[in-house]
């Protein structure tokens, strides 16, 4: 379990970016359980459908990349205070099932799939209250700075 200062250590995004609230569960090398909780005061929502508020999709594509980016640098016993940064760089099969609202809770889940040379892919989803919203598979590039 971590919280969100413990992910800070592990993630360089800070408010408004920072996109994950808390780690429920994270087995380096295989898997991380995250949440983002979704509220009515996110930035974002000013302008974002702002008579019917929406979490821009490619909002809930970067949570689901940054639970992958902590599961990667705990996997590989690395920080960004050491000179590492891990990209976002890649999506294939991306979908979306369902709105993602205020007040929901996004349960973000990744997998590794596979590493080969500093490149990371990873099975992700987002789910609200058991219910598919998105999925994907992503690649993240593992970068010194």
């Amino acid at each position: 379990m971590m919280d969100v200062n413990e992910i800070r250590e592990y993630l360089p995004h800070r408010y408004p970016f920072l996109l994950v609230d808390r780690v429920l569960e994270l087995v380096p090398g295989e898997s991380i359980v995250a949440i983002k909780n979704v509220t009515v005061n996110e930035p974002y929502f000013n302008g974002h459908f702002p008579g019917h508020p929406v979490m821009p999709g490619v909002l809930l594509v970067e949570a689901m990349a940054q639970a992958a980016g902590i599961l990667g640098f705990k996997t590989m016993n690395k920080r960004p205070e050491d000179g590492s940064i891990y990209y976002f760089v890649g999506a294939d099969d991306l979908r979306f099932k369902r709105p993602v609202v205020p007040g929901d809770q996004v349960k973000l889940e990744a997998r590794v799939i596979s590493d080969r040379r500093g490149i990371w892919k990873f099975d992700v989803k987002a789910s609200v209250d058991g219910n598919l919203v998105c999925s994907a598979t992503i690649l993240c590039a593992d970068r010194k700075v």
